[in-house]
């Protein structure tokens, strides 16, 4: 539809104008290039002639945006350097407001952000030391220091960093290193209100004392249940000894949930890293799930234990290639104990049996990163991960209602589309436990994703997204039930009756990124179109339920501070669920949307949600 309106809108200008089209074409001008801009001149020139053409060409008519390879800038920029030895290396953390790259000397003008920037506590040059993947006396290698900068930047403190080199004026085969970080301010606050009768409220800190330590205190308040006031905190530890070693520590008192948790982990954040591995122990004595983002709940709390854990060893198995291909093989155990008999149905009871999962998978992966901007961001640069995952599991599960098998197979692939101007990511997996004869917590799942490329609209910035899922449940229990709510298959969709076993969604997404700024936020104005397809898994997807979502928003978001995203939006939700209304209102936090990963993990079941 949007692009009939697009053809017409064209079509109505070019029809009004056509004498003076013509008569404006020069002949000398008849490159394929040239025509093409002078078309879009004309047409944006007749369009401004009046404000509601002009709001309309700046909305729906893109100009082609040309693809800027800035890996290919980025390693141009390092070969002349490339092959020196590196005789120093300085780091600079510049403040969270007022300097930039380009001019490192500019100061904040306001008082806020003098306060702010006297508030914040710089990032510790050591722990941005630990980050670097090269030292003093290495040669320079314009692939490790693009990888390092996109390291750097996963820091949920750090907004952007730089990596520039000097000549040595003395000595031609040495050069000077200057790493500029660019901070965000670690302070943050959340919260928000459920219903009636509860709340909380979250201060956090992403860069304690700016060593990189992060701490979270979470209030949680309810008015009729015990402990009225509730407290859930935690602390987390990274890049221990500048080995990509994180470790944190939970512990939790509120109306939900009592209890701790712990965990270690080494994750294979880099292809270098040759061996990963990781734990996890939680001790939980009241708790409506099994874990913390299980779509599984119960009335009554369960009083149980989770341990786990894990290792892996990674090979270069294409070390003459440029895209390398990693094997890696991994191995670990998990452990379910239910101190209490948990108070479920019959049907639902070996659910929640006690029982040791052991695995083993064999994983091949292929991953490089590509720059770009204004996809999940505001105007900062971002790490688009490419390549292949293909990963076979195997299970053995010492249940006590019974031993059984479980076999996985999941593969991935992402790749940047040139032709079509966007970035596709497919992912497809089965898996399921095998128990005599019988299959049964199976699931097979297929999920696309489409991001376009940047175009403009006079000043602004345009993309859609698509976004296609589709899970099967075979043999599932009784209280496993998909929604279309959980990670918004439908925006806002918030029914406990539209359930079942298979769901198909489908997500589309306009987002026009606006070049103001509100009180230093950056803003998106966004239309969407959901549609989803839910019910029984003994038919035809195609014969279920289906519902559908429609609606506009407003995101701000300042890239300066840690905090999410702040979220406006009005949706319709036509032929809705007797337990919804036709219209929804939010106002709330999102959180940043992650990228497909071709990381290698741990071998882990699929998640039915």
């Amino acid at each position: 539809m949007l692009k009939k309106v697009r053809i017409a809108f064209i079509i109505v200008l070019i029809c009004t104008q056509y004498s003076n089209l013509f008569a404006q074409i020069e002949l000398q001008d008849t490159t394929p290039a040239s025509k093409q801009e002078h078309f879009y001149d004309s047409l944006e020139y007749r369009a401004s002639q009046r404000k509601l053409t002009g709001w309309i060409y700046d909305f729906l008519i893109s100009p082609p945006r040309p693809y800027v390879d800035k890996k290919a800038l980025a390693l141009d920029y390092y070969s002349e350097a490339e092959g020196k030895i590196i005789s120093k290396i300085e780091i600079k953390a510049l403040d969270v407001f007022g300097p930039s790259f380009t001019d490192t000397s500019r100061t904040a003008k306001s008082w806020g952000s003098r306060a702010a920037n006297t508030i914040h506590t710089k990032s510790n040059l050591k722990t941005i030391e630990k980050q670097l993947l090269f030292k003093v006396g290495d040669y320079v290698n314009g692939e490790v220091m693009y990888e390092n900068e996109r390291i750097i930047r996963q820091l949920p403190y750090i907004k952007d960093v730089k990596i520039v080199y000097e000549q040595d004026t003395v000595y031609s085969s040495f050069v000077k290193i200057t790493v500029l970080t660019k901070d965000r301010f670690s302070f943050g606050v959340s919260g928000g209100v459920s219903g009636t009768e509860s709340g909380d409220l979250e201060v956090y800190n992403r860069n304690i004392f700016g060593v990189g330590h992060e701490l979270s205190m979470r209030f949680v308040g309810h008015l009729n249940r015990q402990p009225y006031l509730g407290i859930e905190t935690y602390y987390k530890i990274k890049n221990i000894g500048g080995n990509f070693l994180d470790i944190s520590l939970g512990y939790l008192n509120t109306y939900k949930n009592e209890g701790y948790a712990f965990k270690v982990e080494k994750p294979f954040y880099t292809q270098n890293i040759k061996w990963g591995y990781g734990m996890l122990s939680t001790r939980m004595y009241r708790t409506d799930r099994i874990s913390n983002n299980d779509p599984v709940r119960v009335d009554e709390p369960l009083n149980m234990a989770f341990n786990s854990i894990w290792g892996g060893k990674s090979v270069n198995v294409t070390p003459q290639h440029e895209n390398a291909t990693y094997m890696v093989f991994s191995a670990g155990v998990n452990n379910w104990k239910y101190y209490e008999d948990p108070v479920v149905a019959e049907e639902n009871e070996h659910f929640f049996a006690n029982r040791t999962l052991y695995m083993a998978s064999l994983t091949f992966s292929q991953r490089r990163y590509i720059q770009d901007q204004l996809i999940y961001s505001y105007g900062i640069t971002e790490d688009i991960p490419e390549g292949i995952k293909n990963e076979f599991i195997y299970g053995y599960d010492a249940n006590e209602f019974g031993d059984r098998h479980y076999l996985q197979f999941f593969t991935s692939n992402g790749n940047l589309l040139l032709s079509q101007k966007g970035y596709i990511f497919l992912s497809a997996g089965i898996g399921g436990y095998f128990k005599k004869r019988d299959f049964e917590e199976g699931q097979i799942q297929g999920n696309l994703d489409y991001i376009s490329k940047l175009v403009s609209a006079g000043r602004k910035r345009v993309r859609t997204f698509v976004d296609v899922s589709y899970t099967l449940g075979i043999q599932r229990y009784d209280i496993e039930q998909l929604t279309l709510g959980r990670f918004d298959h439908i925006r806002g969709f918030s029914s406990r009756t539209a359930v079942g076993k298979q769901r198909l969604s489908l997500k589309l997404e306009h987002v026009v990124f606006l070049p103001r700024q509100f009180y230093k936020f950056n803003m998106a104005i966004f239309g969407f179109a959901d549609m989803g397809i839910i019910g029984s898994n003994n038919a035809l997807i195609f014969r279920q339920d289906y519902y559908s979502g429609i609606g506009l928003g407003l995101r701000l978001h300042n890239e300066n501070l840690v905090f999410e995203t702040f979220r406006l939006r009005l949706a319709f939700y036509p032929f809705h669920p007797d337990d919804m209304q036709f219209v929804g209102f939010v106002l709330s936090e999102q959180s940043k949307q992650r990228f497909i990963s071709f990381e290698p993990t741990e071998p882990k079941p699929m998640r039915f949600e």
